[in-house]
């Protein structure tokens, strides 16, 4: 009886031993956690601070602002012409993720489930693309759109940032369909749908992750896009707003509340689009995760 208590009382305290190291390993994970957070949130939060700051108080002043205004976010409406160049981001940004979800979507399911020649060859080329730097193709795209007349239009950059995005949306959109069973594609065509069918119907639904992860990727690198956009538009009223807001940086001052402002409200369209599509977004990050 006594040896059993002994017994009894060592598992007992080797599970107390156990429980307390996993409470102190989690404890841990917690503290790095909120210090990752607090680390990345830090240059959004002075961001926000200083465009509701005076502009002589944003290195001098305590890190919240005894006085708040909203003087920069009227300066940035009025001053750089803020609501006709949102509206040019918006509409090359819609048409750009648009054109692509289209393109990309179609591509990655002939790439995933259709047999056609150079199949390998062709999307080892696709692949081959994404390997190219910018500073490597900026100078043959100028010459190109130049021999299209084309150089310092919205079209132009439209077709720039299409044809510059569509090799990894595709990448992504065929990894996708790949984790979809062949069974529903076979089974559609024994019950006589198209290829068009199949994919409308059947598959591009159940790639609805996929479909999230391509959006929210190519709205937030159309949107924030600057060098293309400085490069082949020459007419200052069809910049969009990452070439605008650049031009506020001066060489020997800034205002920083003034971009500040405009990176705020720059950033909200951003935003929304992930909250609209955050729940699709994680599940095709963790598609594939587990497997049964």
């Amino acid at each position: 009886m006594t040896l059993a208590r002994a017994h009894g009382s060592a598992r007992w305290r080797s599970a107390s031993r156990v429980r307390a190291q996993r409470r102190a390993w989690h404890s841990a994970a917690y503290v790095a956690l909120i210090t990752i957070s607090a680390a990345t949130a830090f240059p959004f939060v002075w961001m926000l601070l200083t465009s509701v700051r005076p502009r002589d108080t944003v290195f001098s002043g305590s890190a919240v602002p005894d006085k708040i205004t909203f003087d920069a976010y009227e300066r940035a409406w009025s001053q750089l012409d803020y609501p006709s160049h949102f509206a040019t981001t918006l509409v090359i940004t819609a048409i750009t993720v648009v054109a692509v979800l289209a393109l990309a979507t179609l591509g990655g399911y002939a790439f995933a489930k259709l047999r056609f020649p150079f199949k390998g060859f062709l999307y080892l080329a696709l692949l081959s693309t994404m390997m190219l730097p910018v500073t490597a193709i900026i100078l043959p795209l100028f010459l190109q759109l130049r021999t299209m007349d084309l150089l310092g239009t919205r079209q132009g950059l439209i077709l720039v940032y299409v044809g510059t995005s569509l090799p990894f949306a595709m990448f992504l959109m065929r990894a996708f369909f790949e984790t979809l069973p062949d069974e529903l594609v076979h089974a559609a065509r024994v019950d006589g749908a198209g290829e068009f069918a199949i994919f409308w119907r059947v598959m591009l639904p159940l790639a609805a992750p996929g479909v999230a992860t391509v959006v929210i990727f190519q709205f937030m690198t159309t949107w924030n896009e600057f060098l293309y956009a400085q490069t082949f538009l020459q007419n200052p009223g069809y910049l969009p707003l990452q070439p605008v807001l650049y031009t506020i940086v001066g060489q020997y001052s800034t205002d920083w509340p003034l971009i500040c402002a405009s990176l705020t409200m720059s950033i909200l369209p951003i935003v929304l689009v992930y909250m609209r599509m955050q729940r699709r977004f994680v599940a095709g990050l963790t598609l594939g995760a587990i497997k049964s």
